[in-house]
């Protein structure tokens, strides 16, 4: 499943999530969820716990200037690394 997060763990019941995510999933950051997969995120180190991939879109990270901070646990994509995880997985869960 492609799980998007497109909201801040600050404000969401990040946990939930976490109890559904597992090491075949993928999670995708944009808009403000890009937080997320900043250095020393304590959710940050909880999410990679899962085995999850953890990709984030790198036009939401330049335009919040936090491109110089993200995660190297974090892979960065474009909208084309977008569309290919939508094929890849048939679902998709929006938080």
């Amino acid at each position: 499943m492609l799980y998007t997060v497109s909201r801040s763990p600050y404000h969401d019941d990040f946990n939930a999530m976490l109890g559904l995510v597992s090491d075949t999933d993928d999670v995708l950051l944009t808009q403000n969820g890009v937080l997320l997969g900043i250095n020393d995120n304590r959710y940050l180190t909880e999410l990679a716990r899962t085995g999850a991939g953890i990709y984030v879109l790198k036009e939401d990270l330049e335009a919040r200037g936090l491109s110089e901070q993200v995660s190297d646990r974090v892979m960065v994509i474009d909208y084309n690394g977008f569309v290919s995880l939508t094929v890849k997985h048939q679902q998709n869960f929006a938080w």
